[in-house]
């Protein structure tokens, strides 16, 4: 008796085992960009949305009611930073642009890059909180000991449900993996 139907039979299976592991590689990479789309259509995991000056300009304004707009921040265990809010909360109208500003200090030896990841409460009105600028939109790079305060400037869409009274926006600093090359260090970098 031949061993060729079996060996045939190991082939397919391997192959649609082969298959089936790419299918599923090429699935968890997509995820991620799929995920991040997910949340800015649907305003959860707390991702908050992006306008520019004339956008946020064009926004009705609400005078009838007030939203209290609260700051949390926390930085990684790891990072050797402060990172505060100057204010605790505002209280704004919808449609109103407000700027507000946080502080952030380098107490390590070196420099320091670090990325900012906001967040707003409740997470499912997070698309009705659109920020015009903000140091979450880049890295941000601290020499050692410096000190340096960063604006936020952001609008509460009118369209947010009239239950909703109070929103905090949060911030965590994480280190930045990648770090800033500098203008200096690529003129230095020898070409080949």
């Amino acid at each position: 008796m031949s061993d060729l139907p079996q060996k045939s039979a190991n082939r397919r299976t391997v192959t649609k085992l082969a298959l089936a592991t790419c299918v599923m590689f090429s699935f968890g990479y997509a995820l991620v960009p799929l995920y991040n789309v997910f949340c800015t259509v649907t305003g959860l995991n707390g991702k908050t949305g992006r306008l520019t000056e004339a956008q946020a300009a064009a926004l009705p304004v609400d005078e009838s009611r007030s939203v209290t707009v609260e700051f949390v921040t926390s930085v990684d265990a790891q990072m050797p930073w402060d990172f505060k809010p100057l204010v605790n909360k505002v209280v704004v109208h919808p449609g109103v642009e407000t700027q507000v500003e946080f502080e952030v200090h380098n107490w390590d030896s070196g420099s320091i890059d670090g990325n900012a990841v906001p967040s707003v409460a409740p997470n499912t009105v997070a698309k009705y909180f659109k920020k015009t600028e903000c140091f979450c939109f880049t890295q941000q790079t601290r020499a050692a000991g410096e000190t340096r305060r960063m604006p936020v400037r952001f609008v509460v869409d009118p369209r947010l449900p009239p239950e909703v009274t109070v929103l905090t926006l949060g911030y965590t600093f994480f280190q930045s993996l990648k770090p800033t090359v500098t203008n200096e260090q690529t003129a230095a970098t020898p070409r080949t």
